[in-house]
């Protein structure tokens, strides 16, 4: 195992391509990721509620690091142009090496320098959909996507290559990495529900996600 999983780990094959890694994150490492990535979202240029093309609004607050991905466009920029002008903060480097390891765990190989992070309170929700607006050649070569779930609990659906293809649900729990590429690197996927979980190695009033992605 890598210096950032726990003692605790397990790994879950999910589909090819696809691998859950369960208790990946140590507590006292969740913890210092929540608190930074809480930190960020609450502070100057700090998360929104992203209004999609459409006119709808997700349901979930978002900060975007290394890029961000315009809601309006479906396209990664160097500012916030669907909502302040302001510039994309960095991702902080120690989370770019848990992201790389977690993406060796699963068998994978990336250069993270795009993270999405998401904020679900218990009414959040993420449709399901394709993760499909990174550069074509990082899609081709099936460079993976890594989520890092902190905090309360998931109902995540986790699909195949077409929308109508059936859903797996599988409930990510706080410090759980999932990594999907390669042939899963374009199945659908979403977030339908959100539970509070006591239980967990923290507690921080909601969900916490991160999705490294390398552009």
């Amino acid at each position: 195992m890598s210096e950032h999983a726990s003692a605790d780990a397990v790994r879950v094959d999910v589909a090819p391509g696809a691998v859950w890694l369960q208790s990946f994150l140590a507590s006292d490492l969740q913890q210092q990721m929540a608190d930074a990535a809480l930190a960020l979202l609450n502070g100057p240029h700090g998360g929104y509620v992203p209004t999609v093309r459409g006119g709808g609004k997700m349901h979930v607050r978002m900060l975007c690091l290394g890029r961000h991905w315009n809601p309006l466009t479906y396209r990664y920029e160097m500012s916030r142009a669907d909502y302040d002008g302001a510039s994309v903060l960095p991702i902080p480097s120690a989370w770019i090496d848990v992201a790389r390891d977690a993406a060796r765990e699963a068998g994978f190989e990336m250069q993270p320098d795009v993270c999405l992070i998401n904020w679900y309170e218990g009414d959040g929700r993420m449709g399901v959909h394709q993760d499909k607006d990174e550069s074509p050649a990082t899609i081709g070569a099936g460079v993976p996507i890594v989520s890092l779930s902190l905090g309360d609990s998931a109902r995540f659906l986790f699909g195949g290559l077409r929308r109508r293809d059936a859903m797996q649900t599988i409930w990510l729990a706080s410090g759980d990495a999932f990594v999907f590429g390669g042939p899963a690197r374009l199945r659908y996927h979403g977030v339908s529900r959100i539970v509070p979980t006591m239980s967990a190695p923290i507690q921080i009033g909601g969900r916490l996600n991160l999705t490294f992605r390398q552009y």
